[in-house]
C-alpha cells in the first residue's frame, strides 16, 4: 500500500473534479457537504449545498434557522435526522467552541450526527491531520490492491482497514483521503468494469495483475426489505390540502398526506369519511427506504368543510413552505396535473 501514496497523489492534484466545497478547506463547508453526500450521488448534491450555503453562510445562521425551514432545505436529500444534527452541532459549537470548528478529531467525532468517516474526512481535509477517512470507495480500492476477499460491510474490517492506511498517510493527509474516495468514485468502480486501463495505481493492484478486479471485493448479499403498505389521503377543500405531521416511525415529525396502514377499499375510505362530497383513486407509489419498501395507494377526496385535524395550504404554499419527503412527492406532483 505504500507504493500508492506518490502516484495517488499526484493523480488526484492533476485530476480532481472542481466541486463548490472544493474551493477553499474551510470546516463548515467540508462539513455540509460531507453530511450531504451520504447516501446522494455528486451531481445531485452540487444544487442543494449552492442553495443551502446561500441561506446558511455560516455555522451561526445554521443554529438558528426553523426546524421547518431547515427540512424545507433539506427537501428531497432524505434521511431527515441528518439535517436536525446539523443544527444541533451547530448549536453546540456556538456554545461550547464560541462559533468556531474545533480542530480535534475527537471532539468533532462527539458533535451530535459526526460518525468516524466525517470527523475524519473535516480533520484531514480542514486540519491536515492525520486521519483517515474510510468509505465504501476507500475499501475497494483497498481490497483491490491488495486482492483481499474481505467482507466490505463488515465493521471490525473497516476499522482494520483504516489503521492500516493511517500508517501510510503522508502529511498531505486531506489529498490521499480525497485523492482515493476519487479513484474509487471514478475509475475503480463498484457496479461497472473499474477502468484499470486509466488507473494510475495499475501496476501496483494486485487484484488486477491477477485478473480478479471485477471479483473483488466480495459481493454481499443485501437482506430483504421488509415490505408495508398504506392508503394515503389526499383531501382537498376548493383550493386548499390536508397535511399533518408523522407521528412516530419512518419520517417522524415530517410533514405528510393524511396516511393509514394497510390498502383500504372505496368503502373503506367513506366510513373513515363519512361526509366526504367526492371520491376518485389516486395513483399508487412504491418507495424504498435502506431498510424497507412502502407501496402506497392513494385517494382523492373532495370535503365539505376544513377538518380541524390537518393544516391547509395550497400547492404554492406547500411547494414553498413544507419540507415534503420524496416518499409522498409523487402525489404532490399528481395534484399538480390534476388541480
Amino acid at each position: 500500500m505504500e507504493k500508492i501514496v506518490e502516484p495517488l497523489l499526484t493523480w488526484y492534484l492533476e485530476n480532481k473534479r472542481e466541486l463548490p466545497w472544493r474551493k477553499d478547506k474551510n470546516p463548515y463547508h467540508i462539513w455540509i457537504s460531507e453530511i450531504m453526500l451520504q447516501q446522494t450521488r455528486i451531481e445531485a448534491v452540487k444544487g442543494y449545498y449552492e442553495v443551502f450555503m446561500k441561506r446558511l453562510p455560516t455555522i451561526e445562521s445554521l443554529s438558528k434557522i426553523e426546524e421547518d425551514e431547515l427540512l424545507k432545505l433539506w427537501e428531497g436529500l432524505g434521511y431527515y435526522n441528518r439535517a436536525r444534527n446539523l443544527k444541533k452541532a451547530a448549536i453546540k459549537i456556538m456554545e461550547e467552541y464560541d462559533g468556531k470548528f474545533p480542530e480535534d478529531y475527537e471532539e468533532i467525532l462527539n458533535l451530535p450526527g459526526i460518525g468516524e468517516y466525517t470527523a475524519g474526512a473535516i480533520s484531514s481535509i480542514s486540519f491536515q491531520k492525520k486521519e483517515v477517512a474510510i468509505d465504501g470507495n476507500v475499501m475497494r480500492v483497498y481490497a483491490r490492491v491488495m486482492n483481499t476477499d474481505i467482507d466490505v460491510s463488515d465493521l471490525k474490517v473497516k476499522r482494520k482497514i483504516g489503521n492500516e492506511i493511517k500508517k501510510i498517510l503522508p502529511p498531505q493527509s486531506g489529498d490521499f483521503n480525497e485523492g482515493i474516495m476519487e479513484l474509487g468514485e471514478t475509475i475503480c468502480l463498484p457496479n461497472a468494469i473499474p477502468k484499470c486501463e486509466i488507473c494510475p495505481l495499475s501496476k501496483y493492484c494486485l487484484a488486477h495483475q491477477n485478473h480478479q478486479e471485477e471479483c473483488i471485493p466480495r459481493k454481499v448479499i443485501k437482506k430483504e426489505k421488509k415490505e408495508e403498505e398504506y392508503t394515503v389521503f389526499i383531501l382537498r377543500y376548493q383550493d386548499k390540502i390536508a397535511l399533518h405531521k408523522r407521528k412516530s416511525g419512518l419520517l417522524k415529525n415530517m410533514w405528510e398526506f393524511p396516511n393509514v396502514e394497510g390498502i383500504l377499499k372505496k368503502s373503506d375510505v367513506l366510513k373513515l369519511f363519512p361526509t366526504v362530497k367526492r371520491l376518485e383513486k389516486g395513483i399508487t407509489n412504491t418507495h424504498i427506504f435502506t431498510h424497507k419498501k412502502w407501496f402506497m395507494k392513494s385517494y382523492v377526496l373532495e370535503v365539505s368543510c376544513l377538518l380541524n385535524d390537518y393544516v391547509w395550504a395550497s400547492l404554492d404554499e406547500i411547494k414553498e413552505n413544507y419540507a415534503i419527503p420524496t416518499a409522498f412527492m409523487p402525489f404532490l406532483d399528481y395534484m399538480e396535473v390534476i388541480k
